[in-house]
């Protein structure tokens, strides 16, 4: 089979934070005093962001439960159908060539104009949320401080989507566009992202999307 690369479709928009957003970084270079859970950062310049991995994959997880496809080892599925909807998208094994490259990338969302501005003059862009576990026996508290992008904080929204003919004119990427990765961005927008989402962290709000060709672009129910 030869695969032809039709075109790449863009998704481009803003993700609003709406509820203190929490995605793990390191805590090897931890100062005295530090927070025991901080957030990822730039290492550039400290300011907060969103890695591209950490919103593929809860798209992935997400589309994987809409469909009954999780699986019972709890690793993310993968299938040998040329037309599996979240193997073709999300890509699947290193080897595997049914269904040619991996048609879906996220790419890390960075601070917008207006919050970047705000980071440059000073602002705030995260809070330390004070949490206590109790013993239940003793009712001793356990203090777990836990780092967050407060709401308001907004990042760009860059996701780029291949469009293949593996001899159906591009028909399945066409229909997976709109039914695995729109419908995917839906159920991160109703769910959470990042860690602590039980716990109220996580909300999110995808605006101002649009295609590649400037048009706006309507998310599908969840």
């Amino acid at each position: 089979m030869n695969w032809k690369l039709i075109n790449t479709k863009r998704i481009t928009g803003k993700i609003t934070v709406i509820t203190g957003l929490h995605i793990g970084g390191s805590t090897e270079l931890m100062e005295i005093g530090g927070v025991d859970n901080p957030i990822i950062k730039n290492p550039v310049d400290n300011s907060p962001y969103i890695p591209g991995s950490s919103l593929k994959g809860k798209m992935r997880s997400l589309m994987e439960w809409k469909l009954g496809l999780l699986s019972a080892n709890g690793k993310p599925y993968t299938s040998d159908r040329p037309d599996c909807p979240i193997t073709r998208v999300f890509g699947g094994m290193a080897g595997a060539t049914k269904f040619g490259p991996t048609r879906l990338v996220v790419r890390d969302a960075f601070l917008t104009a207006e919050s970047r501005k705000a980071f440059d003059e000073g602002q705030e862009l995260t809070e330390v949320k004070h949490e206590n576990s109790i013993d239940r026996i003793t009712s001793e508290a356990n203090p777990r401080p836990l780092e967050r992008v407060v709401p308001g904080v907004a990042f760009d929204l860059d996701i780029a989507y291949k469009v293949i003919d593996t001899d159906d004119g591009g028909a399945v990427d066409e229909n997976y566009f709109q039914e695995v990765v729109l419908r995917a961005l839906a159920l991160v927008q109703e769910d959470f992202l990042g860690g602590s989402g039980s716990r109220g962290c996580g909300r999110i709000r995808f605006d101002d999307l649009k295609d590649e060709k400037g048009n706006p672009l309507q998310l599908p129910s969840a």
